[in-house]
């Protein structure tokens, strides 16, 4: 079930890594590899911030070859958006001497996670040297980095991380740009409050945990997805549906766009069948 939740994705959709000027000092590093996550980084006068790295040392590599492309300077933090390995994977790699941040809950399951691994797997994790429960702002002079919890979203311990200055946001797995995402432990209703409220800040440009950068109008459309879906689903259960008929009763048409990936319960009924486990359990 694990695997499920990492959203090892499909082939690649770009022959090698992009990155992206998103404003002044800050980037976005979008993975070659859909089975590990973008990135982010903040560059400021004196030190690096990291946004999630990737899956493992050859991802986490690639990102730090294409950091010190840009600058020399010292990988001060790393912030890990949740749990799942495809996206803390590189954080040896990345920073070894970096403080690694993400919530108290991220922290917790990361170390589930590494005791539930071979003794051989475990080193590429580097667990939170801080955490924290609602907020926190880190100063990186010019700029700053905004890392917050928005509630129990995609898992029960997502962290977003806006750049006022750049008007940017890092939303790990809380949106995939045209796609039906992996859901974890979380919920949906609160994530469509969390994108509501992304989507009220100031913003022109969007880093998602996988595939193509996005705009504001992108993560509007996902917000909608999920917003008709959990609709949908709630009025079936209303009138009694089960969770098959739930599974085929809904209508997406107008996503069909939106990749779609089985093998990952990363579909519209995959969705829609979380969503209704989620509104059963509220009942």
């Amino acid at each position: 079930m694990l695997s499920a939740l990492i959203v090892a994705m499909a082939a690649p959709a770009y022959s090698a890594p992009q990155v992206h000027p998103l404003g002044p000092g800050l980037y976005a590093y979008i993975s070659d590899n859909d089975a590990s996550a973008n990135s982010t980084f903040l560059v400021g006068t004196k030190a690096i911030l990291v946004v999630d790295t990737g899956l493992n040392q050859q991802e986490g590599g690639k990102l730090l070859h294409a950091i010190r492309d840009l600058s020399p300077l010292p990988i001060q933090y790393i912030v890990n958006t949740h749990y799942h390995p495809d996206h803390q994977g590189g954080n040896s790699t990345v920073g070894p001497s970096a403080i690694v941040i993400n919530t108290d809950w991220t922290r917790e399951r990361t170390m589930q996670v590494i005791n539930s691994l071979p003794a051989s797997e475990r080193g590429r994790f580097r667990p939170a040297d801080l955490t924290f429960q609602q907020r926190i702002t880190i100063q990186l002079d010019p700029y700053q980095a905004d890392i917050y919890f928005p509630g129990k979203a995609h898992t029960s311990g997502d962290a977003l991380v806006y750049f006022p200055h750049q008007r940017a946001i890092a939303m790990g797995d809380l949106f995939l740009n045209r796609s039906s995402p992996a859901m974890d432990q979380g919920s949906a209703k609160t994530w469509i409050e969390a994108l509501d409220a992304a989507l009220k800040l100031p913003l022109e440009q969007v880093v998602p945990g996988h595939f193509e950068l996005a705009t504001k109008a992108d993560l509007s459309r996902f917000r909608n997805y999920l917003n008709d879906l959990y609709q949908q689903v709630y009025a079936l259960t209303e009138k009694g549906a089960t969770i098959e008929q739930v599974k085929q009763g809904v209508h997406m048409e107008q996503y069909q766009d939106f990749r779609q990936y089985p093998k990952y319960e990363a579909t519209f009924a995959d969705n829609a069948a979380t969503i209704y486990s989620q509104i059963k359990e509220q009942k």
